[in-house]
């Protein structure tokens, strides 16, 4: 082999090695571009072309892309095109048709395609409108065209062209499909990150409409049981809670000797009896299944039938009179081997009283009032340790239920004519319910 062979071929070998390290350097920038990018593929398409038309030694360079659900390609990003190339992509961008557009076939087929000298397929251009114009527009001469697919699915094309019959080689071929798939995971990238933003979104407004359902779920359950708070926030709607009337059956209870109690007592020992007392009668207000109950004190005021109903509201609140006298007697037994004389005392009424939310921003509560509620407060006031009175219409609503024995007329506070109460002594059978009015 003589020196000058070898020179060639060593120079061979430097422009392959040379070309081998733009392509690799070519494909770390796209890359890099690629990471920087997450939320826009525009800059990535345009250091694509710009490598395009560098490494395969081009006259012009450019992708075209499928919108979602288009009909049309459109020119995207480009390198090298003259003005009347690009105001014919923009005014009329070519259809989704193989047999107007070879872009478009190159993305239905899903194939390369490399046409030496586009002379050959004169007669196949002038066929379409589109065709004409492009072939009127450009000097092109040699076109390669690689689809740029993105799952089972084709998204767009980049393509070269030169003015000249130059035809691209194979290592041009397979720079553009390498271009293709950075391309592809561009779009794909841009794709998961805006799905994920969405998500996010989504998520935020998940969270914070949790986060408010929570706030509107801790407010109403200072003065709302558990399961009517639930129900105020699963249904959305907090008219419920507006004034109104409403049948109800109240329930009023107090220590007996408290006051008394609080006077000699120390803090202490005032704060442990007036906790344990609320803990036990907060639980079997829970189990008693009563819509609301309100505290102050030692008093509770305890409501049935509002706003959840209730089927019998005065057989549930003799049930709970009946069950709390029960508790309280056992913890009174306590606390008088502690030296505290206390005792408990239950008024319950039943009939038509205005009920709803009251109270001012941060502060409310739920309440009702009128003449029952007031009958209710002042049974409650008058019944001695271990009674439980009740008001003539509460007792005829479950007198078939309970024992009790007459309390004779009763001159109480607020109430102008006497009232004739009745003092429940045991419940004949918890199971039957009280006769409804």
């Amino acid at each position: 082999m003589s020196e000058q062979s070898k020179a060639g071929d060593l120079d061979s070998l430097r422009t392959e090695r040379d070309n081998a390290l733009e392509r690799e350097a070519a494909t770390r920038e796209i890359l890099q571009v690629i990471n920087q990018s997450r939320d826009d593929e525009a800059p990535v398409f345009d250091v694509i072309v710009e490598n395009a038309l560098r490494l395969c030694d081009a006259g012009s360079a450019g992708i075209m892309r499928l919108p979602v659900g288009g009909t049309h390609l459109q020119l995207i990003a480009e390198r090298g095109l003259n003005d009347a190339m690009i105001e014919m992509y923009r005014e009329h961008p070519p259809p989704l048709d193989p047999d107007q557009s070879l872009h478009a076939r190159t993305m239905i087929e899903k194939q390369v395609l490399n046409l030496p000298d586009l002379a050959a397929y004169a007669d196949h251009l002038q066929q379409s409108y589109w065709g004409r114009s492009a072939s009127d527009a450009g000097e092109t001469h040699s076109l390669l065209i690689v689809p740029m697919v993105v799952g089972e699915g084709c998204v767009g094309t980049i393509a070269v062209y030169r003015g000249e019959v130059r035809p691209f080689d194979t290592r041009h071929v397979e720079l553009l499909k390498t271009f293709a798939d950075q391309a592809a995971i561009a779009i794909e990238n841009v794709r998961q990150f805006k799905a994920l933003e969405t998500l996010n979104a989504e998520l935020g407004y998940m969270v914070e409409e949790q986060v408010g359902e929570i706030e509107r779920m801790g407010r109403l359950k200072r003065f709302l049981s558990p399961a009517v708070a639930d129900a105020v926030v699963t249904s959305g709607d907090e008219k419920m809670l507006s004034s109104h009337r409403a049948l109800i059956a109240t329930l009023f209870c107090d220590i007996r000797g408290f006051t008394a109690f609080c006077e000699t007592a120390e803090p202490e020992e005032t704060i442990e009896v007036l906790q344990t007392y609320h803990e036990e009668m907060g639980r079997l207000i829970r189990d008693h299944g009563a819509g609301v109950d309100t505290r102050s004190g030692d008093g509770i005021m305890v409501i049935f039938n509002d706003p959840l109903p209730c089927d019998d509201p005065a057989g549930e609140a003799v049930k709970l009179g009946v069950a709390m006298r029960a508790r309280m007697g056992e913890l009174c037994a306590e606390w008088r081997k502690l030296g505290h004389r206390l005792g408990f005392g239950v008024g319950i009424s039943l009939g038509y009283a205005t009920v709803g939310m009251v109270g001012s921003e941060g502060r409310y509560d739920y309440t009702a009032s009128g003449t029952a509620v007031n009958l209710a407060a002042r049974l409650c006031d008058h019944a001695d340790d271990g009674e439980i009175l009740i008001s003539p219409r509460a007792f005829r609503a479950v007198e078939e239920a309970v024992e009790a024995d007459a309390g004779g007329e009763l001159l109480l506070k607020g109430i102008q004519t006497p009232v004739d109460v009745m003092r429940v002594t045991r419940l004949k059978d918890t199971s039957s319910p009280g006769r409804d009015l």
